[in-house]
């Protein structure tokens, strides 16, 4: 039987999106062309968290969208539907691309070339709660809430309030 390890509660977690909240402000200088989008699911529910903690550091609600990478996939699971909503240009935007977990880098990069069909921004920079290494791809994470180094045979699971009722990140050991 595998075991589910907390890694990060409910508290932490909200702590951990505040201080990326603040970092993006500051990195970017304010919330000038500034826009957010979530990679569906848990990514969105991350972005909009964000989005929310800015409105309340700054004033300004920023445009917040959601990205569907599956017709951008380099698998299996790769689908013709696209279910994006990103209601607004991304033309000469900074977007900050939000995920959960980064993991191979596979996902961002299937993202990066579905913004890329919405326009060309000016910058594109990445914001995820989790890190876990194992990069296939040459991608990094601009703002990280945590690196949590892990083994291949390791799972990263993210729950959160919007989703799963509850907020945590926690380690599943697989069976040997």
């Amino acid at each position: 039987m595998s075991d589910l390890i907390l890694i990060i509660d409910d508290a932490t977690l909200t702590r951990t999106l505040k201080r990326i909240s603040h970092e993006i402000l500051e990195r970017n200088k304010g919330t000038e062309d500034l826009v957010l989008i979530g990679i569906k699911k848990k990514g969105t529910f991350i972005a909009k968290r964000i989005q929310e903690n800015i409105k309340q550091i700054e004033g300004v609600e920023l445009p917040l969208g959601e990205l569907d990478i599956t017709p951008f996939r380099d698998d299996d699971a790769k689908k013709d539907i696209n279910t994006s909503k990103i209601d607004f240009s991304v033309e000469d935007k900074i977007v900050v691309l939000v995920d959960d977990v980064l993991y191979t880098g596979r996902t961002v990069r299937a993202a990066l070339d579905a913004i890329m069909t919405y326009g060309r921004p000016r910058r594109i920079q990445l914001a995820t709660l989790i890190d876990r290494g194992h990069r296939e791809l040459p991608i990094r994470s601009d703002y990280v809430g945590k690196n949590i180094p892990t083994s291949r045979k390791e799972v990263v699971i993210v729950k959160l309030k919007e989703k799963d009722g509850e907020d945590g990140v926690y380690i599943k050991k697989e069976e040997e």
